[in-house]
């Protein structure tokens, strides 16, 4: 009798310990975790460098995707009329905060929402493009980082003035459809025409036109300047490859192009752009509103040459260029 009414104390026990449990399970799966919806203006390939960055970060400052935050991916490819849909997507799953890049992508989420915070890792003249009001007081729900990609376009002309100091004929690749590549165009051409250089503009739509606009710029220019735009950076390893046939020299603004064959680039670390993108969005995530969070700049800036590219093009590459560069691919 003892022993039937110990076991019957036992049974109720564990009975009312999980009864309490349930409401705790119940709860636990309840919970949101704080949702980041993650635009890609490329390919995920392509990005890899800089998702990884971003990722990292978050989780230093205790944002560990699955478990303290949940992070939904997209990719436009390029094809920026994709990018309403998806940001109208990200509304529906009443994400906390939008994270993506390429100007186009970024008007693209301040014209579907004006409520949900949104956080751009890079931008090329967001004052200029009306992104934010100022890099100081951002004002309304969008900030981020600034590439300040007229300003590089300066450098890239000089640079190509130093590598080809006889030749006098630029190209640049324009994508139609992109707002910022229409500043970058004005900002070289009024950089190269300080120095007298023509500069004749390769106007791009998708894909299938890059390939037909290298090859009819053989024997007409005299380098390549290619600004860092998502439908380029998921193609860059076949624009290597069309411009070596057309013996064209590339300079780019992001160094990715050059470790897949271009001949060089200058520009910011993107990854540590990224890097710095997730210090933004736990900010917000914390409570801070995106329109007291000024916009930052690049800290730095990186000369990348690929020496076996400029030997294929039966170029020497001078050795004061070589002594700025912060890296030599050999």
């Amino acid at each position: 009798m003892q022993f039937d009414q110990l076991r019957r104390r036992e049974f109720i026990t564990l009975l009312g310990g999980a009864a309490a449990a349930w409401p705790l399970a119940a709860r636990a799966q309840q919970m949101k975790l704080p949702t980041i919806g993650l635009l890609g203006g490329a390919t995920p390939s392509a990005q890899a460098q800089w998702t990884a960055a971003f990722v990292q970060r978050l989780r230093e400052l205790g944002w560990v995707e699955g478990q303290t935050v949940t992070i939904e991916y997209r990719w436009v490819e390029g094809r920026f009329e994709r990018s309403p849909a998806i940001i109208a997507e990200f509304v529906r799953l009443k994400v906390d905060v939008i994270v993506t890049h390429a100007t186009p992508n970024i008007l693209a989420a301040k014209q579907v929402t004006s409520v949900v915070p949104i956080v751009f890792p890079s931008a090329g003249d967001p004052v200029g493009n009306k992104l934010v009001t100022s890099l100081a007081r951002p004002g309304g729900n969008v900030t981020g980082l600034s590439v300040q990609s007229s300003e590089l376009a300066q450098k890239v002309v000089d640079l190509l003035r130093d590598f080809l100091p006889k030749h006098s004929r630029l190209a640049m690749m324009h994508h139609i459809g992109n707002p910022v590549t229409a500043l970058q165009t004005d900002a070289v051409k009024a950089a190269a025409g300080r120095f007298g250089l023509d500069v004749a503009i390769v106007e791009v739509r998708r894909a299938e036109d890059i390939a037909p606009a290298i090859e009819a710029l053989k024997g007409r220019a005299d380098a390549l300047i290619v600004p860092s735009e998502p439908l380029y950076n998921t193609n860059r390893i076949q624009i290597n490859s069309w411009a070596l046939k057309a013996q064209l020299p590339t300079i780019y603004f992001d160094r990715v192009y050059v470790e897949t064959g271009g001949l060089m680039s200058y520009g910011p670390n993107w990854p540590s752009l990224w890097h710095r993108a997730a210090e933004v969005v736990d900010k917000i995530l914390r409570g801070a509103k995106p329109a007291d969070i000024p916009v930052e700049q690049p800290r730095t800036f990186e000369l990348v040459i690929n020496l076996k590219t400029a030997k294929a093009l039966g170029l020497e590459v001078p050795p004061t260029l070589l002594a700025r560069a912060d890296e030599v691919i050999e």
